[in-house]
């Protein structure tokens, strides 16, 4: 789908060019070989049935054959369709005419009923074609059977005179002609409907199917069978799925099928489900399609720890509008106290217990002015530029200079980041996010004897990049793991509990992730998933 809707206009279409007023008219050439076949295979007969053919058996032959042979060239005319449609129209009614009125003449005139095939002629003519062309055959036939009539009056001896039904007769025809012509008129304009019904209807799919693939929230629809029927581009994402076949529901996501099965059988209320190989959560929910959910059930899939990062910066909105301001009041106080306490510990008449206690002052006014400084950094985080970086370089000259920084051997710190990867990342956030990680990584991981801190990178299922800092510390407790990223959460005394915070913020302003993800063999691991870097970026 390119994101367009085109609406094609309807139109009435003229005879010559629409291919509908062709085909009743091929229909009818066939009901026209088939009558004359009929008359022909009667007519060769040696006892023809009464009254066909009673008046002159010779005539009525002959007249049949020329019938066939006019029925056939007709037919090979009109797969042509050269000449014009109403050329062919007109020229085969008028045929029809001819060919009936003398078939009747040859069986005795009104009387033997074949004048009712003109109404099956007059009715054909008039439904095809419109207007006044409808009366025209009709008056056309009309005047025939007439003419018939006096020709018979005045050229057969004895010959019954019948002009009250021929009369009757052209009266019958004029209002099948009208009544052909009204119905046809309707049947039309509910074909031209029924068309503008069907485009406004394609139309209204194309916009939902249009919706449905740009919506952020996962759908999916599962047959009864639960086959899956449908599945949109954030759903595939969530799903971490990239086949477009029908499949159960079970291949997909085997926690997804066995949450709908339960639901379908008691209306269990569904919680977030942890997928495989996936850094985050879905909150499921369940609708029946149809009666009963036999037509199948319709799945919506959010990201939940999208939900929670929508609630957080709610929360922390108005928080951060007022710390901001609060940070910018403090600074002026605080430098000035720092500064105090800088001439305060030159003085030479300071006892040691009063130099311990300016010590204490100038290291919380530093601790504060870090604060402060992360604070004032989160105001400035959208300022990103984004450029296509080469990931195995950068980590390694990071690498080298916290190493040079900590007095750490290189070797204890390995890396194995693809040569070819490559993502799309402001450098400066990038530096700012590992530098924090790796802090927190050497940190923890001391008590272990060197730092033990190790660096992989790759694809995901989804196919997004990502690098993955993993240290061999204590880990992480359960009940810590859910407050990591909340703003001045920290474990330490000296810290501020907004480093993993502001790396999470750059990261997301990156269109990057940086989540926790628990390692079962020991320590802990964070996972930075970057977007592929857009066409269009610099290097």
């Amino acid at each position: 789908m390119d994101g367009s809707l085109t609406t094609t206009p309807l139109s009435f279409q003229t005879p010559e060019s629409s291919a509908k007023t062709w085909q009743p008219l091929r229909f009818f050439n066939i009901y026209r070989l088939l009558l004359s076949s009929a008359f022909v295979f009667l007519a060769s007969d040696q006892r023809p049935p009464m009254p066909l053919g009673a008046h002159d058996p010779g005539f009525f032959l002959d007249v049949s054959i020329a019938y066939l042979v006019f029925a056939a060239i007709s037919i090979g005319f009109s797969e042509r369709r050269q000449p014009g449609f109403r050329v062919q129209l007109y020229a085969q009614v008028t045929g029809d005419i001819t060919a009936l009125t003398l078939l009747m003449h040859a069986s005795g005139g009104v009387a033997s009923g074949l004048g009712m095939l003109l109404v099956v002629c007059i009715a054909n003519a008039s439904m095809i074609t419109g207007g006044r062309t409808a009366g025209l055959f009709a008056a056309v036939a009309t005047i025939a059977l007439l003419l018939e009539q006096l020709y018979s009056h005045l050229t057969v001896p004895g010959a019954a005179v019948a002009y009250s039904q021929a009369g009757l007769l052209g009266a019958a025809l004029f209002a099948t002609a009208v009544l052909a012509h009204v119905l046809s008129r309707h049947a039309r304009a509910s074909e031209v409907l029924a068309e503008q019904r069907e485009m406004d209807l394609a139309n209204m799919a194309q916009m939902a199917e249009f919706i449905i693939e740009h919506m952020q929230t996962g759908v999916v629809v599962v047959d009864s069978y639960q086959r899956v029927r449908l599945m949109n581009v954030a759903a595939k994402r969530l799903l971490s799925s990239t086949s477009s076949t029908t499949r159960y529901l079970g291949e997909v996501s085997p926690d997804l099928a066995q949450r709908l099965a339960r639901w379908l059988q008691g209306g269990q209320r569904p919680g977030a489900v942890k997928l495989e190989d996936v850094d985050y959560e879905v909150i499921p929910r369940f609708m029946d399609i149809g009666s009963n959910g036999r037509a199948g059930t319709l799945i919506f899939l959010e990201d939940a720890s999208l939900a929670a990062r929508q609630v957080q910066q709610l929360k922390l909105a108005a928080l951060g509008r007022l710390t901001a301001s609060v940070a910018h009041e403090v600074r002026n106080p605080l430098g000035a106290i720092s500064h105090a306490g800088q001439l305060l510990a030159e003085s030479p008449h300071l006892e040691k217990a009063d130099q311990r206690m300016t010590e204490i002052v100038l290291e919380q006014s530093r601790r504060v002015n870090t604060i402060i400084e992360s604070i004032l950094q989160l105001g400035r985080k959208d300022r990103s530029k984004m450029v296509t970086l080469t990931l195995s370089p950068v980590v390694k000259t990071l690498i080298a200079e916290f190493c040079h920084r900590h007095g750490i051997d290189a070797a204890n710190i390995p890396v194995a980041i693809p040569s070819d990867l490559e993502i799309g990342f402001d450098p400066t956030h990038l530096q700012q996010i590992l530098g924090n990680l790796l802090e927190n990584a050497e940190r923890y991981s001391r008590n272990t004897g060197t730092p033990r801190i190790r660096l992989t990178a790759g694809h995901s299922k989804t196919g997004r990049p990502y690098l993955d800092i993993f240290n061999k510390g204590e880990g992480i407790p359960d009940s810590v793991a859910n407050q990591l990223f909340e703003p001045f959460f920290t474990t330490r005394r000296s810290g501020t509990g907004l480093g993993l915070y502001i790396s999470r913020e750059l990261a997301e302003c990156n269109n990057a992730g940086l989540a926790y993800v628990p390692d079962e063999r020991g320590g802990c691991r964070f996972r930075l998933s970057f977007s592929h870097p857009p066409s269009g970026l610099s290097s």
